[in-house]
C-alpha cells in the first residue's frame, strides 16, 4: 500500500512540474521575455547590463521604450519610439518636434546636444511610413538609431520594456 501511495505522490509532482513548465514556456513565448541592455545608448534611463522584462502584448505608442531586432546586426536594440506611422519629426535648436509640437524630453540631460535634423533629410520620407517606427536612444550623442539605420519595421519589435529587474538597486516598473 505504501508503494502505491509513493508512486501516486511522485506522479502528482511530475504532473505539477510539467504544468508549471508549460505555463512558464507559454508566458515567455507569448506574453513576456527578459532582455539585457547592451551599451550606453539609453543612458541615463537604462545602463549597460541592466536586465529588463519586455511585454510582447503591449500596443506600441510614442515614447514607449522597445526592444527590437536590429536592422544592421544580429542583435537586439533597445530604443525610445519617437515617431509612429504618419508622424513628421524634426529636431530644431535641440528641441524635438513631432507633428510640429515640441516634445517633453525630461528624460534627457539638460546639456545633451542632439543635433538638428528633419525626417526628410535623414530618410527621404516626409512622414514615418505605414508599418514603420522612428526610434532614438536617450543618449542621443552616443546612439545608433533611426538617424543612422532608418525606420524599423513594427514586425521587428519584440515588445515594450515594462520593468527593470536587475540590478536590484535599479528595480523599477514602467518608463
Amino acid at each position: 500500500m505504501s508503494e502505491n501511495k509513493t508512486t501516486r505522490e511522485i506522479l502528482s509532482w511530475i504532473k505539477a512540474i510539467g504544468i508549471a513548465v508549460i505555463i512558464a514556456f507559454a508566458c515567455r513565448y507569448f506574453l513576456f521575455t527578459p532582455s539585457t541592455v547592451h551599451g550606453e545608448s539609453m543612458m541615463p534611463t537604462y545602463q549597460n547590463s541592466d536586465h529588463v522584462i519586455v511585454s510582447k502584448i503591449s500596443k506600441i505608442e510614442q515614447d514607449d521604450i522597445v526592444v527590437f531586432n536590429a536592422p544592421d546586426a544580429d542583435a537586439h536594440y533597445i530604443k525610445r519610439v519617437i515617431g509612429l506611422p504618419g508622424d513628421t519629426i524634426e529636431v530644431r535648436d535641440n528641441v524635438l518636434y513631432v507633428n510640429g509640437e515640441a516634445q517633453d524630453q525630461s528624460y534627457l540631460p539638460e546639456d545633451m546636444i542632439t543635433g538638428d535634423f528633419k525626417l526628410k533629410e535623414l530618410t527621404g520620407e516626409q512622414t514615418v511610413p505605414e508599418g514603420k517606427l522612428f526610434v532614438m536612444g536617450d543618449n542621443r550623442t552616443n546612439s545608433k538609431d533611426s538617424r543612422i539605420f532608418g525606420f524599423i519595421s513594427k514586425e521587428d519589435v519584440i515588445g515594450e520594456v515594462k520593468m527593470t529587474f536587475y540590478p536590484f538597486s535599479d528595480f523599477h516598473i514602467g518608463k
